[in-house]
């Protein structure tokens, strides 16, 4: 096995563990350095086989322009929406990504924990306790709940199997078809395609986003589809937030038109902290880390250590994109 260089590009926000386990990964077989972005590029990276790119968001095309040896840049993500795909092509690179599997679990519990908080009325049980109550208010349940789960991939059917744990009826939607195995295994109440979505959205007690952001599917759930869901009808984001008008949504929250929103995910990032949305009693919300849990970090290093693995022995590598993009 060849031995490579590997220089690690980290997000400002990323928690070390993410650094540590990968690097323990890799161990001695490779020269594992960080960069240092307080110092000039082009010596850093210098005889650099391999870029790996946190969230894919960190590298620039200065840095792209630098790696002028590197083979290999690895994305550290799942969603290419924010990865310059088409310049990395365009250089040359040969480039990875680690897809939806990696992260399902993850987003699929943050996506319950947000669906629990709303129906059970969190915000306001805190009020209660700090005024010394017992006994209320008096919450609902998400047993029978209908869940329309938009994307019924990796992680849309890591939540469908969490949620009919809890009694709840799972609808799913999909571009593509869902396999019988998978039918078999979910025991889902209904599986259908983009072209049931508007009828459901009027029906569902709570819509799940489980999507790829591209062209197709930007501001999907619009101001018209916000219309259709019922006043008594939560949303779920843990996906990418420019699937949803956040305007619209916020709009129609404020409005008092939906029953609540559990939000991970945002269509300007980082969103300001003190819009009136956020003060309502009905609204949850996290800082996009739905997929920032340590499960979710050893996932995606394993695919990460594999494909470098893969290049040093001249092997065929993994979930390559710098062909087509995943839809």
């Amino acid at each position: 096995m060849r031995r490579l260089k590997v220089l690690y590009l980290p997000e400002s926000t990323t928690d070390a563990y993410w650094r540590e386990d990968l690097f323990a990964r890799l161990g001695d077989r490779h020269d594992c350095v960080e960069i240092d972005f307080a110092q000039p590029l082009a010596p850093q990276f210098a005889g650099v086989d391999v870029v790996v790119d946190m969230g894919g968001s960190v590298g620039t095309r200065e840095m792209m322009d630098a790696a002028v040896d590197a083979r290999l840049w690895v994305v550290v993500g799942t969603g290419l929406d924010h990865v310059d795909v088409d310049y990395l092509r365009q250089r040359g690179f040969m480039v990875t990504y680690c897809p939806g599997p990696m992260s399902a679990v993850a987003l699929a519990e943050c996506a319950m924990m947000l669906m629990a908080m709303l129906v059970r009325e969190y915000k306001r049980t805190q009020e209660f306790f700090r005024q010394r109550v017992r006994y209320a208010p008096t919450v609902g349940d998400l047993e029978g709940m209908s869940l329309l789960i938009l994307g019924f991939g990796a992680s849309g059917r890591a939540l469908a199997r969490r949620a009919k744990a809890f009694d709840m009826q799972v609808w799913g939607i999909d571009v593509r078809p869902v396999e019988a195995k998978v039918r078999d295994e979910l025991q889902p109440d209904f599986i259908g395609t983009p072209d049931d979505l508007d009828r459901l959205l009027g029906e569902c007690d709570i819509l799940s986003l489980h999507l790829y952001l591209h062209a197709a599917t930007e501001n999907i759930i619009d101001a018209r589809r916000i219309g259709l869901m019922r006043p008594a009808a939560h949303l779920i984001n843990v996906a990418r937030g420019k699937l949803v008008d956040n305007e619209a949504l916020y709009a129609a929250l404020l409005a008092g038109r939906l029953a609540g929103a559990g939000l991970d995910v945002f269509a300007n990032e980082p969103e300001d902290p003190d819009h009136p949305v956020f003060q309502l009693p009905n609204v949850v919300v996290s800082p996009h880390i739905a997929g920032e849990t340590r499960g979710t970090a050893r996932k995606r290093n394993a695919v990460v250590t594999d494909n470098i693995d893969r290049l040093a022995n001249a092997r065929e590598l993994l979930y390559r994109v710098d062909g087509e993009r995943p839809t």
